[in-house]
């Protein structure tokens, strides 16, 4: 590329990267999710349903989200809600949709979420079942949790999302430890692309630069770190609440992203930065993590599979972020320092906002 054409395309590349730094989503890990819990005995299933407001009302044309938290309002929309959801959640044993019986509707005002609790009967533990689910088609990107409890422990787990709607249960059948490793390895890279706090994190920590030697030192750092907390949490030795953790992730991102706009050569705080912040981190991880109830017959493997993924998306945000601003620097480092300057902007307001936003919620 020659050096007019490269001063041409600077005002784009610089408007390009700092219009797609200010338009990141400001609320990390939105991604729409409800859970299922199926619990399987001699006389049928029962099944409890976990939904946002937000989700259900959208069902009801005349009530807003909030006025779904409501307990006389949940009474006067009992049976549509139980329709809605009895439509797009079917249970079906040798082709026949069992009966869903509505038992009771639970308000969970502090998640803002609906709880519905349904039983579907049958004489006998047949040898398999069907579960069709797809309980919010009109937002492609909602996934349903699928968690299913036999004889009092958690058997299998699947996630409903996108044109996946239908899984097959062998009753008493259990996860094999690849169906565990490959799920939660997914669920890790995932939790990673759905995190604009932790890709912002990560990006802040590579703006300086460095040499590959520096750049991993740094990177495994953070994953050291982060695997500890995630270790911790996972098996209840330790875990703060998320109203402490979310905003010193925020935080984190305020002090990363300061740092690499006013840092200088000669002190380079990365490499503590990442290991401190990366224990904040794993707590987060974790967080996400608990809420997909662990299959106890294999938690270390669905711990090391998360962890792997989670890595695994590090691994692409620092192959796409670190050629680039060791190409541009080669090329223009004058240019590439106005680059870092303005990233290392949008991240500390990035993180500043999301600090704030979760302070006061």
């Amino acid at each position: 590329m020659n050096e007019s054409r490269l001063g041409r395309l600077k005002p784009i590349l610089l408007g390009l990267l700092t219009c797609w730094l200010s338009l990141v989503k400001v609320a990390a890990h939105d991604a729409p999710t409800s859970f299922i819990d199926l619990h399987v005995s001699p006389k049928g299933v029962d099944a409890s349903v976990t939904a946002s407001n937000t989700d259900l009302a959208h069902e009801l044309p005349s009530v807003e989200p909030d006025m779904l938290l409501q307990p006389a309002v949940i009474d006067g929309q009992r049976e549509t809600l139980a329709a809605a959801v009895q439509s797009r959640l079917q249970i079906s044993v040798a082709g026949k949709s069992q009966r869903a019986e509505l038992r009771k509707v639970i308000s969970l005002p502090e998640k803002r979420d609906l709880r519905l609790d349904f039983h579907y009967s049958w004489s006998a533990v047949p040898s398999s079942f069907a579960i069709q689910c797809r309980l919010f088609p009109y937002d492609p990107r909602h996934r349903t949790f699928l968690n299913i409890y036999q004889n009092g422990q958690l058997e299998q787990q699947q996630i409903f999302e996108g044109e996946k709607s239908t899984s097959v249960y062998l009753t008493g059948s259990g996860q094999s430890v690849g169906d565990v490793v490959r799920q939660f390895l997914f669920e890790g890279v995932h939790h990673i692309f759905i995190g604009p706090d932790h890709i912002l994190f990560v990006v802040g920590l590579l703006l300086l630069g460095g040499g590959v030697g520096r750049l991993l030192k740094i990177v495994t750092a953070f994953t050291f770190a982060h695997s500890i907390t995630l270790g911790l949490a996972t098996f209840h030795i330790a875990s703060p609440p998320a109203s402490l953790i979310e905003p010193a992730i925020a935080l984190s991102i305020v002090f990363v992203g300061a740092s690499a706009f006013l840092g200088t050569k000669q002190h380079d705080p990365r490499l503590l930065f990442a290991f401190c912040f990366g224990l904040i981190h794993g707590f987060g991880f974790a967080n996400a993590l608990q809420e997909m109830m662990l299959p106890r017959q294999a938690v270390g493997w669905s711990l090391f599979a998360f962890n792997g993924g989670v890595e695994i998306g590090q691994g692409c945000i620092v192959l796409a972020v670190a050629p680039m601003l060791a190409l541009l620097r080669r090329r223009d480092p004058i240019f590439a320092d106005r680059i870092v300057a303005a990233a290392a902007l949008c991240v500390t307001v990035a993180g500043a906002y999301w600090f704030f936003q979760r302070v006061m919620a």
